[in-house]
């Protein structure tokens, strides 16, 4: 095989998070009186907190009318909406096929990491009983720009000891193929080709996913 790295997304990708993030996010946007639906939802895909804020107090009209220290207290406000509700969250989250492919690359001695914008990853993980599939889960909260920036793929391959050519990154958000060809790698997605067109190749599902060709 020629690819020895594979970069995973965690939402859309490996579970469905999507419909708390939305939920979360929707809450909060009524709040302030901001009410979007699951079309404008789409733009915060793969998106950091704080970006996916600006872009819901932009969509509002209030892009200026919060302070700072105001923003992060409703990004903090979301996150503890959005942990509520994953607390029930068990291996049977897990999307279909999604551990025989972790355990066919691991037999091909491929190195795995988690690229995800969300901070609760390492929960997430935890919760579908797969952490320990993993050689690294970049810490989201520490990457200084959110996808479309390559820097949370750039940061997995460097800490998995890999040139960024060697690397297959997994996708299911327009941002983050961005991200995934601006990093230099194979880029996957996962959902819908019209979307994800800018990918080498798109599954609609990740059980699809065939490795024997990368």
């Amino acid at each position: 095989m020629r690819y020895t790295g594979f970069i995973f997304d965690l939402d859309g990708v490996l579970t469905d998070t999507s419909e708390y993030h939305f939920k979360a996010w929707q809450t909060l946007g009524q709040t302030i009186g901001i009410d979007f639906d699951r079309e404008f939802n789409e733009s915060l895909k793969g998106v950091g907190r704080m970006d996916s804020l600006e872009r819901i107090l932009a969509f509002g009209g209030k892009a200026d009318a919060y302070s700072v220290d105001e923003k992060t207290q409703m990004a903090q406000q979301k996150n503890s909406l959005y942990v509520e509700m994953i607390q029930g969250m068990s291996p049977s989250d897990l999307f279909e096929g999604v551990e025989d492919l972790l355990q066919r690359l691991k037999q091909e001695n491929v190195k795995l990491a988690i690229g995800s914008a969300s901070k609760n990853a390492p929960f997430v993980l935890d919760r579908l009983g797969i952490a320990d599939a993993f050689d690294y889960v970049v810490p989201a909260g520490n990457v200084q720009n959110s996808k479309p920036f390559p820097d949370i793929f750039l940061d997995a391959a460097v800490n998995l000891n890999l040139p960024p050519e060697s690397c297959v990154g997994i996708e299911d958000s327009e941002a983050g193929i961005e991200a995934i060809l601006a990093a230099g790698m194979y880029a996957v997605g996962i959902g819908d080709p019209a979307i994800l067109h800018r990918a080498h190749v798109v599954y609609t599902e990740t059980r699809e996913i065939e490795i024997e060709w990368l």
